[in-house]
This record gives C-alpha cells, structure tokens and sequence, in this order.
C-alpha cells in the first residue's frame, strides 16, 4: 500500500538507486536532529538554497528519516522530454511563474498537504546571492500555505553543497570529500498570524510570516556554522 505523499515503489526505488549513491560517494554527513521532523502527517518543510547539488542531498536526509520529499519545480522542466515524465512520477509540484496559473502550484500543493504529504519549499526562491551564503528574503508561497491550512512549518538548514558545486559552477568539486551538514529546527510558530474564518491574508501578514519562517531556517544555520547570522537578511534580486 502506498504510503501518503509517496510515489510507486517502482519510482521510490528507481529513485533511490540513483540518489543514495550519488549522495553517499559526494559527501560525508553531519545530519543533527531529525528528531524534531514529523515522521507523518503533512508538514511544510522549509529549507535554504545554496547549490543546484542540494536538492538531491537534502532529499537523502528526508527519505532517510521516513518522509517523501514533494518538491516544488520550474514548470518548464514538465515538458522537458524524459525529465517531465520521470518529476511528475517523483510526485513533484510544477510552479508557473509569472502568470496567471501561479496559484496552481499552491492549491496542488494544498491537496499533497491534506493527503499527508511533506512538501519541500525553498523560500528563496533561487540560490542565495548573498556574498557569505546566508539565507536572502523568502518569497511568501510558504507563508500563505501555511496559513491557509495551519500546516506545521518545519525549518531544515543544510551547509556545504556550495563547497561541491557553487551556484553557476559547471564542474563540481569533488575532492578532497565535503561534508554536508544538516539540521532540523522547531517547528516555526505562526499563531500570531492565526486568521478568523472569512479574513483575508493581508501582504503584511504575508511579509511578517516570511520574515519568521527565514529567521528559522538562518537560526539553525547559524548554529551549523558557528557564526553569528546578519541581522538583516540579503535583498533577494527583483528579477528572481
């Protein structure tokens, strides 16, 4: 019986034979408590975004410690030949930017959601332009999920797939072997922003839910990398 938010086994498996590997022979890990990830029930799971590499590492902790990550991918890549067919039987979630159909991707994803699925945002957007690689300004997708559902947030920062593959490298690399650190924070509290049946989400409510959703993730990376985070996080470029 297929698990909630799962794909077949037949694609779980064919997944996993390519992932692992590759994850295992890139990179030694420092994964720092999964505890505090839900093994059930569906969760919005948020993460920062440092390399093009990180999707497949953070994927390999996720599926480790029990849950299927139900990622959010260019709409473009749906038609791609061989890689649409094989994203949308990974159960991932096409985002249409710059259109009318932007808010598709929420209400997919509000279904996935409802069906127990943990579904993978990154809030950025794209890879971090900050000049040190903190986290830069979320966009509000995240937020308003989560508002409008009451989902948990759960904030996962991870370090090191820059050291592999830097945003706009071609070549990775490989040696000596990098570690890739990871860990999973609290779930991010957004009582504050708690609406009554009927409210509208406003764009300062929005705002202000991001703004706390990336103070959790930059949290947890501060403590990965023992440094003490900007106060003020990177402006995301407009074009992104």
């Amino acid at each position: 019986m297929r698990r909630p938010g799962w794909p077949s086994r037949f694609w779980v498996a064919f997944a996993v034979v390519i992932v692992k590997p590759i994850s295992w022979l890139l990179v030694k890990k420092d994964w720092r408590r999964s505890d505090r990830l839900p093994r059930t029930g569906g969760i919005i799971m948020v993460t920062n975004h440092l390399s093009w590499l990180d999707p497949i590492l953070v994927a390999h902790f996720l599926y480790n410690h029990g849950r299927w990550p139900t990622i959010l991918a260019k709409s473009g890549l749906f038609s791609v030949p061989l890689v649409g067919p094989l994203v949308r039987a990974l159960q991932a979630i096409p985002v249409y930017r710059g259109s009318a159909d932007a808010v598709r991707s929420l209400e997919e994803s509000r279904r996935r959601l409802a069906a127990g699925a943990c579904v993978m945002f990154y809030p950025e957007g794209t890879c971090t332009r900050d000049p040190d690689f903190w986290p830069m300004e979320g966009k509000t997708g995240a937020a308003r999920l989560a508002l409008a559902t009451g989902a948990t947030v759960i904030p996962v920062a991870h370090w090191g797939a820059q050291e592999i593959l830097p945003y706009g490298a071609k070549r990775p690399r490989l040696l000596p072997r990098k570690t890739f650190h990871v860990q999973t924070g609290p779930p991010v509290d957004l009582s504050k922003y708690a609406l009554r049946d009927g409210e509208p989400l406003s764009a300062d409510v929005l705002r202000e839910a991001t703004a706390d959703i990336m103070a959790a993730i930059t949290a947890q990376l501060a403590e990965i990398r023992g440094e003490k985070a900007p106060e003020t996080p990177f402006k995301r470029p407009s074009d992104n």
